[in-house]
């Protein structure tokens, strides 16, 4: 089984596809076979359970660590920067036999390596659904939801954030006219365009929903999984077909679940930044379950 988390970025789908990784039935791509193209064949083999036994402190963010990756520079490397830097979302209809080969052996290569029931990959920024959908015909999405504010103010933030060089410049391709206008209209904020680009990208996540299976898509949000992770990464876990095994529970128990930076951004902006935002997200908070 192929399955991929999948998100806007500064979303938490890091937090989710990491917790997942502890599975012993899980398999994934790691930081070091992404970083080296002649990445030894017994790390492949061996990803999950290497991540599995090394310390905490080895796989903790903030450090050099050992860890899941979303693999571009490997991707890039062996697939096509296609996949991994796209102005727009990749749709079935983006696929050619070249490619779809191509990611096939990507993916297929490791997980016979590994040799896991289940192989999981996370992606962020555009969706990329349709494509992969379109190659890996089986394949389950869990898409990890986040208050569209929360991932502005985070992406703000972020040094490889490119917003401030404007929609011209950033990571999204042109943005809708109906969308130029609005910041246009608004004064050119650059929280604004942080928020915007969200919605942007919430758009497409919804359009590659309603291109699948339903029973291929799992809508989670990152507010309630911090909240109550236990019942949320079980969900998780069926969805994906797996079980909670005693292997998961000595990796879940690894983790720390901190739900103090979900209001955040109410402390990191301005009043009227937040009103801006209430404002323009507010259609697409309310249908993914958020006040504005």
């Amino acid at each position: 089984m192929y399955g991929f988390v999948v998100g806007t970025g500064r979303c938490g789908s890091t937090l989710v596809h990491e917790v997942l990784a502890r599975h012993p039935d899980v398999g994934f791509v790691s930081n070091l076979d992404d970083r080296y193209a002649r990445c030894p064949r017994w790390v492949r083999r061996r990803s999950g359970a290497i991540y599995r036994r090394v310390p905490p402190r080895l796989t903790a963010k903030g450090r050099l660590r050992y860890a899941p990756s979303e693999a571009y520079s490997a991707l890039a490397r062996e697939v096509s920067p296609l996949l991994v830097d796209p102005f727009r979302d990749l749709l079935a209809s983006d696929v050619t036999p070249w490619l779809a080969a191509r990611t096939r052996a990507f993916f297929e290569s490791r997980a016979a390596a590994e040799g896991a029931p289940a192989y999981l990959h996370k992606l962020t920024g555009w969706p990329r659904a349709g494509f992969l959908g379109e190659v890996f015909p089986r394949a389950r999405f869990v898409h990890v939801v986040r208050d569209g504010r929360a991932v502005a103010n985070s992406w703000s933030q972020m040094p490889w954030w490119r917003g401030h060089l404007g929609p011209d410049g950033w990571h999204f391709g042109p943005l809708p006219e109906r969308y130029r206008r609005e910041w246009d209209e608004a004064g050119r904020s650059h929280v604004h365009l942080a928020g915007i680009a969200w919605k942007h990208l919430i758009d497409a996540y919804d359009l590659a929903r309603e291109a699948l299976p339903a029973e291929a898509w799992l809508e989670v949000r990152y507010e309630d999984v911090v909240a109550d992770p236990r019942e949320h990464l079980e969900i998780i876990l069926d969805f994906l077909g797996l079980s909670w095994t005693p292997g998961f529970e000595r990796g879940f128990a690894r983790h720390t679940f901190a739900a103090g930076r979900t209001e955040a951004f109410r402390r990191d902006l301005t009043p009227d930044q937040v009103g801006l935002l209430d404002r323009s997200l507010a259609a697409h908070l309310g249908r993914h379950g958020y006040a504005s």
